[in-house]
């Protein structure tokens, strides 16, 4: 009887993943550009909150985009409208960006021109977490009416990413929403992680993630 060949797809599907991932920190590298991976759920206020960041930098670096989606081009137009070199990259109905993906949605937009890139991924708390996308620092965005209990739903991503924006803490006295307490769940997840609490709305606390922003480039 033949010997049966067995191998693993998940080992291979991330070895190569995190071989294409270090070559675009590289590549990025080199074009002297930063790349930050967004993540969250929908209706977080992703998009608001880079509409925000871009307009408080755009005076000073020019900025990149890569939006994706399962279809739609919306957030796209919105960041570009404010001042953003963007790009709109469909997903045909996966749940994640690899860093594969993401290359190519580099590749689209051109960073030679650019110092800071933001790879804003699909809303979604599970899927994006599990794949480097070559980005230099991952950021997480919880909004208030999502409830302060999610690090115990989906611990994974908040104990992975280097930043929690905590948005719309300009409507927390409408929702049961216990910050300290969210806080306290977090960093027994990742003791590291800086949390920021703003508003992309009313503009609140924007300065320290945008002077965050600042501080890591000028270090890299």
């Amino acid at each position: 009887m033949n010997e049966l060949k067995v191998f693993s797809i998940k080992k291979n599907i991330h070895e190569d993943n995190e071989k294409v991932a270090n070559e675009t920190r590289e590549a990025l590298k080199r074009h002297n550009a930063y790349l930050i991976n967004v993540m969250s759920s929908p209706g977080s206020g992703k998009t608001t909150t880079l509409v925000s960041t871009i307009n408080a930098l755009k005076e000073e670096m020019k900025i990149g985009v890569i939006e994706a989606d399962v279809d739609s081009d919306v957030d796209a137009r919105t960041v570009q409208n404010a001042g953003a070199k963007a790009v709109q990259m469909h997903t045909g109905g996966l749940c994640h960006l690899d860093a594969t993906m993401t290359q190519s949605g580099i590749n689209e937009l051109g960073v030679e021109d650019l110092d800071l890139v933001f790879l804003e991924n699909i809303g979604n708390l599970i899927c994006p977490v599990g794949y480097d996308t070559g980005a230099m620092k991952n950021v997480a965005i919880l909004s208030v009416p999502e409830g302060d209990d999610k690090p115990l739903k989906y611990p994974k991503i908040f104990g992975k990413v280097d930043v929690l924006i905590v948005n719309k803490i300009d409507v927390m006295e409408h929702f049961d929403f216990n910050i300290d307490l969210l806080e306290e769940r977090v960093r027994k997840l990742n003791k590291d992680i800086l949390i920021i609490p703003i508003s992309a709305k009313t503009g609140e606390g924007v300065d320290l993630w945008v002077n965050w922003i600042r501080e890591e480039m000028r270090g890299r």
